[in-house]
């Protein structure tokens, strides 16, 4: 059976245009090639930047209006005016390319303009088992050079499941780095232990002297907050700066939490999912002392990549929540009011595949990266139609 990605080429080839799909949401039904995609409150089409890429997992713009985008064996390729060159940036590190494992996020550093450095979060291998790593490198000409590895997530971990890996920085130039329990729940209750927690660290991966344990006998001072299961989604709030993350639940428990440093969120304690056996997790969903998320999904969307909007091009979208998902195959619209959720709608159900990352472009674009053998990167631009509510 062809994959999602053959079929759009077919598609784009058929139609000769750039590659303008359709979709679906709540208020509109499938349409075809270029045909305008009514949503609740704008309208957008679907345009392809690039296809072939082979399980990409994150993106960043540079300055120049070019994009990286990491694939999840371990390339590490570069867009250039709209085009994907085809050898991957040289020097990237040795990556643990198994099961969820591999090459993950990346993220400039803010300093960038200035310092050419950038951070990549990767599966790595190392005595004992693996781990989540984050490494900070200069991008060269076709090259990383003077690759250093900031943080390792420790204790190494023998599994190939849930190593988290959304990276981020605040506006006060700290690094978050989002670590999975590595699918054995009790680590994100130990303090002792970096898998399942929400990191915080200075660019050069030395710990600020203000993070909530640092002093505490038997803890990790790099972790901010703890009782994660697997968040592949973080974005820095735009307003108050404070980090949004979600996580995956089991089967259901999918959550969107606003966390603040010191907190527990829960994991396996709590959880608005029950485990894949159909068996009952922890004491239920509530405990004293543990944090409530603000969003959760029933049954499971699997989400991954989130983005506050913040463009311009479309004004109907600001201060929205979006986020990616992978079993449901779409992109969920969130409406916030301060940090409750007021509103969802769903958007391409089914029309991409697995969306794996989402980001605001500095275009003001709306960018998608879809996580199959043969994915893509996709944006979402403003196009002329009918108001769903018309």
């Amino acid at each position: 059976m062809p994959s999602t990605g053959a079929k759009l080429r077919a598609l784009l080839g058929a139609t000769g245009i750039a590659a303008v799909l359709a979709g679906c949401s709540d208020t509109s039904s499938a349409q075809g090639p270029g045909e305008a995609i009514n949503s609740e409150q704008a309208t957008f089409r679907v345009v392809a930047v690039a296809t072939g890429l082979e399980h990409p997992w994150g993106m960043a713009f540079l300055p120049d209006e070019e994009i990286l985008v990491t694939e999840r064996p371990g390339r590490l390729r570069i867009l250039r005016d709209g085009q994907l060159d085809p050898e991957p940036i040289a020097g990237v590190p040795e990556v643990y390319a198994s099961g969820q494992g591999g090459l993950l996020d990346v993220a400039l550093d803010p300093e960038f303009a200035a310092n050419r450095a950038l951070y990549l979060a990767y599966a790595a291998p190392g005595d004992g088992g693996n781990s989540t790593r984050v490494a900070r490198a200069t991008l060269g000409d076709g090259r990383l050079e003077d690759l250093e590895v900031i943080f390792t997530a420790e204790p190494l971990v023998r599994s190939s499941k849930h190593f988290g890996s959304r990276l981020a920085f605040d506006r006060d130039g700290h690094l978050f780095i989002t670590v999975g329990e590595r699918g054995q729940g009790d680590r994100a209750q130990d303090l002792a232990d970096h898998n399942g927690s929400l990191i915080r660290l200075h660019p050069d991966g030395s710990v600020p002297a203000d993070n909530p344990f640092v002093g505490d006998a038997g803890a990790r001072p790099e972790i901010f907050s703890y009782g994660h299961r697997n968040a592949q989604g973080l974005a820095i709030h735009p307003e108050t700066g404070i980090p949004w993350l979600h996580e995956h639940g089991p089967r259901g428990g999918d959550e969107v939490n606003v966390v603040r440093p010191g907190l527990n969120y829960g994991w396996p304690v709590i959880t608005h999912g029950i485990d894949y056996s159909g068996a009952p997790v922890g004491v239920g969903t509530h405990q004293e002392g543990m944090e409530q998320p603000i969003h959760y999904w029933v049954p499971s969307i699997a989400p991954s990549g989130m983005a506050f909007y913040e463009g311009d091009a479309f004004p109907e979208w600001q201060g929205d929540l979006f986020v990616g998902a992978l079993r449901s195959q779409l992109l969920v619209r969130l409406e916030l009011d301060g940090e409750r959720v007021v509103a969802e709608e769903r958007l391409l159900d089914g029309t991409l595949g697995r969306v794996r990352d989402v980001e605001v472009g500095p275009d003001g674009y709306l960018y998608l990266l879809t996580d199959e053998r043969d994915g893509g990167l996709y944006r979402l631009e403003p196009a002329e139609g009918v108001r769903a509510d018309n």
